[in-house]
C-alpha cells in the first residue's frame, strides 16, 4: 500500500518499496531490476511499474520525493536505473538536472517529463548523458530502459577501449620521439624534395631514390586539400588540418594514414612547400572498426544484439510511415535450453545457440536483421512482410531445425507480431510478439498434457 502523498510530503525522508513479479517464464530468466523513483506522483510511479511488468521486468523499487532524499538513498543503496520527474516545483532547469547527474553518477538516468517539457529536456540530453520518457508515451518505458541500461553497458566498453587506445597513442607519441613516422619536405609543385626513412619502410620502397623517382609528393599535397597560402602568409600561420586518406603501397595493398604538417616558406616570405607528417594509422583503424562491430553484434553468435536490434525496429517503423508498408517482427525461444546445459554441459548449450543462429542467419533477406536479445531469445526482423508471410518464414525455421541432424535435437518457439496491424511502436510490437510467443509454448504444453493422459 503506498502511503498518502500529504504524510510523504511531511516527512524529512520516507522510501516506499514495490516489487512486481510477473509469473511468465520468461520474467524468471531474468535478473531483477533495481529501480529508484524521484516523483511526487504515486498514481505515475504505480503506472511505471505497471509497464515494467507487461514487459516481463522483476522489478525492486523505491520511491522518493526530492533531490536530498535521493542522493540519502543512493549512499545506502545502488540501483540500476533512477527515473526521475521532469520538470518538477523543487527542481529544474540544467543546473538542476546536471546536479542530479552527478549525484547518480554513474547509474543511468531516465526522465518523466511531459509533453511541453521535452523539447527543454531534450536538449540537456544531446549529451547522451542521460533519456527521457513523455508521459504520454509511457508504454515506451521498458524499451528505455533497456536501452539506457545497454548504453552504460556499451560506454563500460568504450571506457575500456579508450584506455587502450591511450596506450596506443603513448606508444605512437614515443614512436615519434625516436622518430618512427613518416615525415617528407614537398616543394611547391608537389614534388618530393626530402623522405626519411619510416616514410620509405611505410610505403614498400627500397631507397630514396627509387620513391623520389615515382614522384608519390603531388598525391600527398593534392589529398591535404591545400593549395600555395596567398603572399605574405607567415610559417606559424599556415598549419596543415590532419586529414585521413587511403595510400597504395609500392605493391599495390592499401593502408590508412593520418597526414599532418605546415607550410614552409624562404626568408622573403614566398611560400616555397609543406613539411608533412606521416602515420600509419591501419591497425588503429582496423581496432575502432572491430569495436564498433562489437558494439552491435553478439560476441557468441554474431547476430545483431539487443542495441541493433531496436535500431532496425524504429528504422522500420519509420519507414512504414513514409511507405504505409508493413513490416513483422518473429520472436523465438529456444526450447530446453537449461536441460541442454545441465545434460551435455554449457559446450553443448552454446553450440546449440550458434545452431539456431546459423539457420536464422540462412533464412535472412539481405533486408533483414536477425538478432540474438540474450539467454535463449532471438528476434527476426522481416522489413515489408505481413504476418501470412512471416508465419511461412516461422514455419520454415522450425523445419530447418527439426532436420538439423547435430545432436542434441532442437526445437524452437515462435511469437509473430506485424506492424502496424498488432502495434503502434515498439514497445507494444515486442510485447504482442511475446504473447504470441507464449501462446505457441501453452498450446504446445496442453498437447504434451493431452498426450500424456490419453
Amino acid at each position: 500500500m503506498w502511503v498518502a502523498m500529504s504524510n510523504l510530503a511531511q516527512n524529512e525522508f520516507q522510501v516506499v518499496q514495490r516489487s512486481f513479479r510477473p509469473q511468465s517464464a520468461a520474467a524468471h530468466r531474468r535478473r531483477p531490476l533495481s529501480v529508484l523513483f524521484v516523483h511526487r506522483d504515486a498514481d505515475v510511479v504505480d503506472d511505471c511499474l505497471e509497464e515494467l511488468k507487461k514487459a516481463q521486468f522483476i522489478v525492486n523499487s523505491d520511491f522518493v520525493l526530492t533531490l536530498a532524499q535521493c542522493t540519502q538513498q543512493l549512499r545506502s543503496q545502488s540501483y540500476d536505473v533512477v527515473v526521475a520527474e521532469y520538470p518538477s516545483p523543487s527542481w529544474k532547469g540544467p543546473q538542476a538536472v546536471q546536479l542530479l547527474h552527478q549525484t547518480v553518477q554513474e547509474i543511468p538516468l531516465l526522465f518523466l517529463t511531459t509533453a511541453l517539457g521535452s523539447e527543454s529536456i531534450a536538449k540537456l540530453s544531446a549529451d547522451g548523458a542521460f533519456d527521457y520518457v513523455e508521459r504520454e508515451r509511457l508504454p515506451q518505458l521498458p524499451m528505455a530502459v533497456r536501452r539506457v541500461l545497454n548504453e552504460k553497458k556499451l560506454r563500460v566498453e568504450l571506457e575500456e577501449a579508450g584506455k587502450a587506445l591511450r596506450h596506443s597513442q603513448s606508444l605512437y607519441r614515443a614512436l615519434v620521439e625516436n622518430p618512427a613516422c613518416g615525415i617528407c619536405r614537398c616543394d611547391a609543385e608537389g614534388k618530393f624534395v626530402d623522405v626519411n626513412q619510416a616514410l620509405l619502410t611505410m610505403l614498400g620502397y627500397e631507397s630514396k631514390e627509387e620513391l623520389l623517382k615515382a614522384n608519390r609528393a603531388s598525391e600527398i599535397a593534392l589529398n591535404l586539400g591545400r593549395g600555395a597560402p596567398s603572399d605574405g602568409s607567415l610559417p606559424e600561420s599556415v598549419r596543415i588540418e590532419p586529414v585521413e586518406i587511403e595510400w597504395k603501397r609500392k605493391n599495390g595493398t592499401s593502408l590508412k594514414v593520418r597526414l599532418s604538417g605546415r607550410g614552409v616558406f624562404d626568408e622573403r616570405g614566398m611560400f616555397v612547400g609543406y613539411e608533412i607528417i606521416a602515420v600509419d594509422i591501419t591497425e588503429q583503424r582496423a581496432l575502432e572498426d572491430h569495436l564498433r562491430r562489437q558494439a552491435s553484434s553478439d560476441s557468441l553468435t554474431g547476430l545483431a544484439n539487443h542495441r541493433r536490434l531496436f535500431e532496425a525496429l524504429h528504422a522500420e517503423i519509420c519507414r512504414s510511415g513514409r511507405t504505409a508498408r508493413e513490416f513483422s517482427l518473429l520472436l523465438l525461444d529456444l526450447d530446453g535450453l537449461k536441460a541442454i546445459n545441465d545434460r551435455f554441459g554449457h559446450l553443448a548449450g552454446n553450440r546449440a545457440l550458434c545452431r539456431l543462429a546459423r539457420i536464422l542467419a540462412d533464412c535472412c533477406r539481405s533486408i533483414d536483421t536477425a538478432a540474438r536479445q540474450g539467454g535463449d531469445e532471438f528476434a527476426l526482423v522481416l522489413p515489408e512482410t505481413g504476418a501470412a508471410a512471416a508465419t511461412l518464414v516461422a514455419r520454415r525455421i522450425c523445419e530447418l531445425l527439426a532436420k538439423d541432424s547435430e545432436e542434441p535435437a532442437l526445437s524452437v518457439s515462435v511469437g509473430v507480431a506485424s506492424y502496424p496491424k498488432d502495434a503502434e511502436n515498439v514497445g507494444t510490437l515486442l510485447c504482442a510478439a511475446d504473447r504470441s510467443l507464449y501462446a505457441m509454448k501453452d498450446r504446445r504444453s496442453r498437447a504434451v498434457r493431452t498426450g500424456q493422459n490419453t
